[in-house]
């Protein structure tokens, strides 16, 4: 596999930072690596491979010579500098909503539908990190009984919106504790030892944009359109990991038992099962795993044909950085993502 020229954009974010060192523990083979984000950001350096690397502005320049860029910044942003990384002849790997929806823009879990890489046209997505969790376990459930209907409650940390969240977080903890006023900025309220059920636009039908996303990239990713999915996301205070009430309905009836024995040989997924002594996934526990989690395997008693169980991930490393790097490598491995130079010749 030949070298590759990889541009990284939002390099200084949550996933931008975990990409690095990702990039660099599965020692992907790159020729050289560039950092960009935004103004605010220029002129840091961040750690690559030993050598300090310069962060720049993200301007048309910086595409010319780039095989590969990898997408970790806004929606605003990727849709305004996703186009100009395509036009300059770079394969793009997008991590946020912005092209996700498009009828001809693969949405890539490697594990479900690598071959869907290779029918991008100059842009790949990473999707949702809980439609990927959702899909890695769903999809070989699927393959042994079909899923005719999914109703997903999800438990959603704060990472998810990034360094300030997280800062935030910690804050109001610290304001709480000490008996301050809590003054919220980036969530419509408290979110320290509170819950709040919304995450992303309020949309007309009264579920919001990312209740929308986990259903439709989700039978995306499966290739089941058929699949009914409604979810209920909420916004936990939690640092990192995500986690999700799965019901699932299948097309005949499905043993837990023969649940366990199928995800037990699905790729990524790991089961922690046994309620007798309190075992099940929980996201402190996960944080920095490669797989998805899930446990509290049970019939569901109010449907025959139903199973409930418990999925936990790390939602910045296995939800975003490292999926985005699957698709790199598997691209890269079957002949589908190259090298400008090979381009020429």
């Amino acid at each position: 596999m030949k070298k590759l020229n990889v541009a990284i954009v939002g390099a200084t974010g949550l996933v931008g930072r975990e990409f690095i060192k990702v990039l660099e523990q599965q020692r992907f083979p790159v020729s050289s690596v560039r950092l960009l984000d935004a103004e605010h950001a220029v002129g840091s350096e961040l750690f690559f491979d030993h050598r300090s690397i310069p962060v720049e502005d993200i301007l048309p320049e910086a595409f010319q010579d780039t095989d590969v860029a990898m997408f970790f910044a806004s929606t605003d942003v990727s849709r305004r500098i996703v186009p100009v990384a395509v036009r300059a002849g770079a394969v793009v790997i997008d991590n946020s909503t912005a092209f996700s929806g498009e009828e001809d823009v693969p949405l890539v879990v490697p594990e479900i539908n690598p071959e869907d890489i290779s029918l991008n046209k100059g842009i790949i997505c990473n999707p949702n990190c809980t439609a990927l969790q959702l899909s890695v376990i769903l999809n070989p459930l699927h393959q042994f009984n079909p899923v005719k209907r999914v109703i997903i409650s999800t438990y959603q940390s704060v990472s998810s919106s990034g360094a300030a969240a997280l800062k935030e977080l910690t804050t109001q903890i610290k304001q709480v504790l000490d008996g301050y006023r809590v003054c919220p900025h980036i969530y419509a309220h408290q979110i320290a030892f509170n819950v709040l059920p919304e995450i992303g636009l309020f949309l007309d039908n009264g579920y919001t944009k990312e209740e929308q996303r986990i259903a439709e990239e989700t039978r995306k990713v499966m290739h089941a359109d058929n699949i009914s999915i409604s979810a209920t996301c909420v916004r936990v205070p939690v640092f990192y990991g995500d986690s999700s009430a799965v019901h699932i309905e299948f097309d005949s009836p499905m043993n837990p038992d023969k649940v366990r024995n199928i995800l037990a040989d699905a790729p990524g997924v790991r089961i922690i099962d046994d309620c007798s002594v309190s075992l099940y996934p929980q996201p402190w526990a996960v944080s920095g795993s490669s797989r998805v989690f899930v446990g509290r395997i049970r019939r569901d008693i109010s449907k025959s044909n139903g199973v409930v169980l418990w999925i936990v991930a790390d939602n910045i490393y296995r939800g975003a950085a490292l999926n985005a790097l699957r698709i790199l490598e598997e691209g890269a491995q079957r002949g589908w993502i190259i090298s400008k130079k090979i381009q020429e010749e």
